[in-house]
């Protein structure tokens, strides 16, 4: 069993062929998939994706958004986590260092959405990009009941453990596949067993070999081989382990149909 614990199947770049996408994935071993929101327009999409037994959703405000953003929507947040338990978490949301010009309004819907998700007792799924040390010391000066996914995890085994030290999985995706990330390399080898979650983040994040193309939940199972080679495991361990820890993290249950 595989999961894919965050792909962003709402996006229109699946419109025109959601259904095999989903039917192409289940194909190769993929049995469930976790969809995360980006932008309030996103959310009804994203609802309507949660109806299906092999999908979960989060509700959230990606930071790379963030100039869509409207104060408001942290309200309409706040009340469509509490309309819709099915929501399993609070995110996309984060901080992405990129974007220097953004950063203030980025922390503030960051701020907000970790409030929410201590309020609603659910976890978070944090986007995270040159900016793990500060994020860190955010989360722990908030301590989520709830802890989260730190998604397409790129930094060190050091930055991985204060993550881990607070009770997040660690997200890993495309990044892995490419033999110059070092540094991310080292940190998959040197993971505990069971810490971590395995993710396409599609339609981006391409894996070596794939730029350029469209990213699929299919391509899960490449991520899947390449953590098992840094690792030294088998490619049905790490599936074991990054599933379990997706339900654990997330208490999804999967239905029949």
């Amino acid at each position: 069993m595989l999961v894919d614990a965050h792909c962003h199947l709402d996006f229109a770049q699946f419109d025109h062929d959601r259904t095999a996408v989903f039917e192409a994935a289940r194909a190769v071993g993929v049995s469930h998939f976790i969809v995360p929101g980006t932008t309030r327009a996103s959310w009804p999409q994203v609802l309507a994706l949660g109806e299906r037994s092999d999908t979960s959703i989060c509700l959230g405000l990606h930071p790379y958004f963030v100039e869509q953003h409207q104060a408001s929507d942290i309200a309409a947040l706040d009340s469509l986590l509490s309309e819709h338990p099915e929501a399993i978490g609070v995110g996309e949301c984060g901080i992405d260092g990129r974007f220097t010009d953004t950063l203030e309004m980025q922390w503030h819907y960051f701020d907000a959405q970790l409030r929410l998700a201590k309020q609603h007792s659910l976890p978070v799924v944090v986007h995270c990009v040159h900016a793990n040390d500060k994020v860190a010391k955010r989360l722990r000066q908030l301590a989520l009941p709830q802890a989260g996914l730190i998604h397409a995890f790129s930094g060190s085994i050091e930055q991985a453990t204060k993550f881990l030290d607070l009770g997040f999985k660690i997200g890993l995706g495309g990044a892995v596949t490419y033999e110059r990330a070092k540094r991310l390399r080292r940190a998959v080898k040197a993971l505990p067993d069971g810490v971590f979650v395995l993710e396409t983040d599609s339609p981006d994040m391409p894996l070596s070999g794939y730029q350029g193309r469209r990213n699929e939940p299919r391509r899960i199972v490449n991520v899947c081989d390449t953590v098992a080679q840094l690792r030294s495991q088998t490619k049905e361990e790490v599936a074991n382990q990054s599933s379990a820890a997706a339900a654990a993290l997330f208490g999804f249950t999967q239905r029949e149909g």
